[in-house]
């Protein structure tokens, strides 16, 4: 009876977060825009690295670009840009089990992470294990945006976003790049919580 009633709980949390259409994210802002400065034209800029993983690394950049776009910025076309935008995800990939009292790092439980920085976070399956332990598989996601003057090289704006409420997906990229950038140019409180609607 108990593993039934589990079950039905279960069943419905993955129900009730498939039909969600926002995204909840702490954010943390790093930076002082200069005051009085338009947002401008901008290009993206890779490390070797995201370079060397162009494919991953088009898929995060095509999914921050509304969010940009939303901020003032336009990309440059054919013009020297004005600023270069850096971007960066991270998958944290989590494995817990339901016999424990509490699951995740910050309780110091059972659950066995695998993560690490990416040109883009793209590539991890999500999923649901049931059997022995009854464990499952759980993400937290984490974008980071910098910008940089292109002229002197100076970084003007840094900001990320982390969410623990969404499986890998390019609408949950683009969520969170737009909670990163959403008080753009503005600091404001971090970490902070921020709210956005998930792209259909």
């Amino acid at each position: 009876m108990l593993i039934r009633t589990l079950t039905v709980v279960m069943l419905a949390a993955m129900l009730a977060g498939c039909a969600s259409t926002r995204l909840d994210a702490s954010v943390h802002t790093v930076g002082h825009w200069p005051a009085g400065r338009a947002p401008g034209s901008f290009a993206f800029e890779r490390l070797p690295s995201q370079e060397a993983q162009a494919s991953e690394q088009d898929k995060l950049e095509t999914a921050a670009l509304p969010a940009l776009e939303q901020a003032g910025f336009r990309r440059a076309q054919g013009e020297p840009a004005d600023v270069r935008v850096q971007l960066a995800a991270r998958t944290m990939q989590g494995q817990a089990n339901y016999a424990d009292p509490f699951y995740g790092p910050f309780w110091g439980g059972a659950g066995m992470w695998a993560g690490r920085w990416r040109g883009a976070g793209w590539g991890y399956g999500a999923g649901w294990g049931y059997g022995p332990g009854w464990s499952f598989t759980y993400y937290i996601l984490e974008v980071a945006v910098l910008i940089v003057d292109a002229r002197t090289g100076q970084p003007l704006y840094e900001t990320r976003a982390q969410s623990d409420e969404a499986w890998p997906g390019e609408a949950v990229w683009a969520a969170l790049c737009a909670a990163a950038l959403k008080d753009f140019p503005f600091a404001a409180v971090s970490p902070r919580s921020v709210t956005v609607e998930l792209p259909k």
